[in-house]
């Protein structure tokens, strides 16, 4: 079983359905509003632990019914919560938008994510974990003393640069694994990716960076692993009806996390993960959409993978 630190986000996800998304300036009708707990640190422990992880989060909430809820479901996965941190700022919301295509626009008020500091990672003991998973919806500050910590400690980090919008370049140092979606890549690349060689091409820019493994995931297309060593997979999408992409990228973190760290080889864990984010698109919300371990393995049983 991995041991997994998750530092990162937590947020209420409202998320309101609606036929399509509206253009600036109109007012639409939606279709239903949910409410679901969400934030990439959260969803990414919520992925691991349900593939099978033992799992901590770290961050901060507020101290209102919102963070509360958050808190619970964690625990109900099994998830040690004993390193989140109480705030005097409500708990970050997420106000997303969902069209009947599966597409989604998202708002995001960090709220007590940004009020995580520095001085909240001394409870944090890193030689109990196996790997670090962090974003960039906390303080870069932050980020910048776990990936230094973790180096002095000897334990592998695994970085998800979104938002992309105003991620610090200098946080890809001292990170084991850089997984981010195409936008991601091709922002910090420079290059336009629309298909697997062009992604091919902005990974082998951002190994120059010194980076020693990276995965791209392209959505329907599937997603590309890449190392220093010049190792590159290729492993395509599962087709699904996509019903809300909301945690799909997250799914699939947590999940090749959970199960590569653990032991499982590179490419069965690729494997994996695609089918958790495939289950995940298939379904609505954010945490109630990400498949169990077991939902996953029969899947790929039924793909034949």
């Amino acid at each position: 079983m991995t041991n997994i630190l998750v530092v990162g986000s937590m947020n209420m996800d409202i998320v309101t359905r609606v036929g399509r998304l509206p253009v600036p300036g109109e007012t639409i009708h939606g279709l239903g509003t949910d409410f679901h707990a969400g934030g990439k640190g959260s969803n990414q422990a919520y992925a691991a632990a349900r593939s099978g992880a033992k799992v901590a989060m770290a961050g901060g909430v507020g101290s209102d019914s919102f963070g509360l809820e958050i808190c619970r479901k964690l625990e109900a996965q099994g998830i040690d919560t004993a390193a989140i941190a109480a705030k005097p700022e409500t708990t970050g919301i997420a106000l997303i938008t969902t069209d009947s295509s599966g597409e989604n626009s998202i708002i995001l008020s960090p709220g007590a994510n940004y009020s995580y500091g520095v001085e909240d990672l001394e409870a944090l003991n890193l030689s109990l974990y196996d790997v670090i998973l962090l974003q960039n919806e906390i303080p870069g500050t932050v980020n910048r003393r776990v990936i230094a910590m973790a180096e002095a400690a000897g334990i592998p980090v695994c970085m998800n640069p979104a938002p992309v919008t105003g991620f610090d370049r200098d946080q890809l140092r001292g990170i084991r694994l850089l997984i981010m979606n195409e936008t991601e890549a091709e922002v910090l690349s420079g290059i336009r990716i629309a298909d697997f060689r062009e992604a091919i091409s902005a990974g082998r820019m951002l190994l120059e960076e010194g980076i020693p493994e990276l995965i791209i995931t392209l959505g329907s297309k599937g997603s590309l692993y890449m190392d220093g060593d010049g190792k590159i997979i290729e492993v395509p999408a599962y087709p699904v009806e996509a019903v809300d992409t909301t945690a799909a990228g997250d799914t699939f973190i947590g999940a090749f996390a959970s199960v590569y760290y653990a032991g499982k080889e590179l490419a069965d864990s690729l494997h994996y993960a695609a089918a958790a984010a495939a289950l995940t698109v298939s379904a609505s919300g954010a945490q109630s959409s990400i498949p169990v371990k077991e939902q996953v393995y029969a899947f790929l049983e039924q793909a034949g993978s």
